[in-house]
């Protein structure tokens, strides 16, 4: 870089006989750069989840060869728990209840892993724009915030380290631009040599004798059975339409909307296997908002990283019609 920049001074010349990235097609080429990095590199580091006053540490390792990837994520407080990821199967041990939950990997990307693959169609959505430089955990990063066209979604602002592309922090922000949530990482090895034993679960030998609940995930066609769910939302398209088991018996219909980075599921349930009283009406956890209600003796919970206003239209256009 400093040799680029000798010879830029001797000859300016050179400089405008190059082409030149407009800003915001600069922006759109460091989301590329950070999802390649997302997929490509191996890595090993402590990050820390932010939600209002409550915060909690998690380790993540990945370990990307030319056969697969896969990758364990270990909670550090509160309730002892660690997830495998080998492909598409995961694995969710939770030594206090004995209990392996078995599920095939989420549509929806989650940290570091935030942004899909075609990200060039979040223009579409949000305004993307290349901001600061800043120091965090030891790395130099740039900046790129993605603010919503629409009241339908959050604003999101990534930051990313300048040298390989891969994503260091993440905060999503409301209308007011207050943060809702956060992950930082706070230690981080990128590359290397690591060790397979890192990325196999703690409790691999006794879980053998442990319950396994098994999500049992099947393609559905919800359609068929005489339900239908018109979102409307701009940007939001259908990714994945499932059934799903719960716990030992308790079978749920799943379908999840997604504009790329937001993502919303739409649980639909017969009303007589709820283990717990419905609790109809809005209410958010973090970023999350939760919306209930009761339609055809089936309870319809539609749950999104997206403002109330999101998943609640999404929820009260399901409609059921037997056929």
């Amino acid at each position: 870089m400093r040799v680029l920049a000798f010879l830029l001074m001797l000859a300016p010349g050179l400089a405008f006989s190059q082409p030149q990235l407009q800003p915001q097609q600069d922006a759109a080429a460091w989301l590329k750069r950070i999802y390649q990095a997302s997929q490509k590199l191996s890595y090993s580091g402590t990050f820390v989840y932010r939600q209002g006053d409550r915060s909690e540490s998690s380790r993540i390792t990945r370990i990307v060869d030319a056969r697969t990837d896969t990758e364990k994520l270990e909670a550090l407080d509160g309730v002892r728990r660690e997830i495998v990821r080998n492909g598409d199967e995961v694995k969710c041990y939770l030594p206090d209840i004995k209990v392996v939950k078995v599920d095939r990997r989420s549509k929806h990307p989650t940290f570091p892993a935030l942004l899909p693959a075609q990200n060039a169609a979040l223009s579409e959505q949000y305004v993307v724009s290349k901001e600061e430089t800043a120091r965090i955990a030891g790395f130099d990063c740039q900046a790129i915030s993605l603010k919503p066209k629409d009241e339908y979604r959050y604003g999101y602002k990534l930051w990313a380290d300048i040298s390989t592309g891969m994503l260091l922090k993440a905060r999503i922000v409301n209308e007011r631009g207050e943060a809702v949530e956060e992950f930082t990482f706070t230690q981080l090895n990128i590359g290397g040599n690591i060790d397979k034993e890192a990325v196999k679960s703690s409790f691999s030998g006794e879980s053998r004798q442990w319950r396994v609940e098994n999500a049992g995930v099947v393609k559905a066609d919800l359609a068929r059975s005489g339900w239908t769910v018109n979102a409307g939302i701009p940007g939001f398209h259908k990714v994945v339409e499932i059934n799903r088991q719960l716990g030992h018996s308790q079978k749920v219909s799943q379908i999840v909307y997604s504009d790329g980075l937001a993502a919303v599921s739409v649980f639909i349930e017969p009303i007589e296997l709820r283990q717990e009283p419905v609790r109809k009406g809005l209410s958010s956890m973090g970023a999350v908002n939760i919306y209930t209600r009761e339609l055809a003796n089936h309870v319809v919970t539609v749950v999104g990283e997206a403002p109330a206003k999101t998943v609640q239209q999404i929820g009260d256009t399901v409609e059921y019609r037997p056929k």
